[in-house]
């Protein structure tokens, strides 16, 4: 009689992850690397990889480019799991609406607001066409539930993700949670952000004081272990959270 003790085999995870040059984005890829995932990227800049899609996602001509990719993806590494991160942002142009540079705006706009939604849209399609168990993600910031005087539409941008992940989360559930999502808040974090954030003028943006407080303090979160937070809540067994929760990061801890 032979005794088969073979362990079940590792689920084959592609982590499809947005703006990862840098900060919280490159901590996300770094956790999914760790553990094993096939990681695609999405930046403005090249990189030395075979699964890398060199776009600017404020550009409108990019989202479906960014849809035949992923589909490319999908047929060509057929996962066991598709994990979607979009963590791509701007604060640029910080200062008030109607008093910042229009072109500026329109790329915050874009980039902020419209391709979360587009791309997200993108990731359903895909993963309802192939069948993929998907959990898509979303970046969102306290800034979506506070107004800042400076960040007009950076505050927009984020509150419309939230809810685009709380109305997707409900559509999903009705079609049987293949696709989970949720968007998350990093909190402060030691970003190029956040220094852009406390080289702004007072006039520009009246709150910086309180950033370059925390900064001093030593507040900011670490952008590498923010993104080992962010990929185990991705990962995490479906109890955690439910589909369409908007959370902070200690709800992941």
């Amino acid at each position: 009689m032979t005794n088969d003790s073979s362990s079940p085999a590792t689920p084959k995870i592609l982590a499809v992850i947005t703006g990862t040059s840098r900060g919280i984005g490159a901590g996300i890829a770094a956790a999914a690397t760790a553990d094993g995932a096939l990681v695609a990227s999405c930046n403005r800049t090249p990189a030395d990889s075979s699964r890398h899609l060199k776009a600017d996602l404020a550009d409108p001509a990019a989202w479906p480019m960014f849809a035949d990719w992923l589909d490319e993806l999908l047929d060509d590494d057929r996962p066991d799991q598709l994990v979607f991160v979009h963590n791509a942002a701007t604060l640029t142009p910080i200062g008030f609406a109607g008093e910042v540079d229009a072109a500026a705006y329109r790329h915050n706009v874009l980039l902020n607001s419209a391709a979360p939604q587009v791309l997200g849209d993108a990731v359903l399609r895909s993963a309802h066409r192939t069948g993929t168990p998907t959990v898509l993600v979303q970046l969102s910031s306290g800034a979506g539930k506070n107004p800042y005087p400076g960040w007009t539409s950076y505050c927009a941008s984020k509150a419309a993700v939230d809810l685009w992940v709380r109305s997707a989360g409900l559509e999903q559930r009705q079609r049987g949670d293949l696709v989970r999502t949720f968007a998350i808040s990093p909190g402060v974090v030691a970003t190029d952000m956040q220094a852009e954030i406390r080289s702004s003028d007072v006039d520009a943006f009246p709150n910086v004081e309180r950033f370059r407080g925390m900064f001093a303090e030593g507040q900011l979160g670490d952008p590498d272990e923010v993104g080992a937070v962010i990929w185990r809540g991705a990962v995490a067994p479906e109890a955690v959270w439910q589909n369409g929760a908007v959370l902070d990061l200690d709800d992941l801890r």
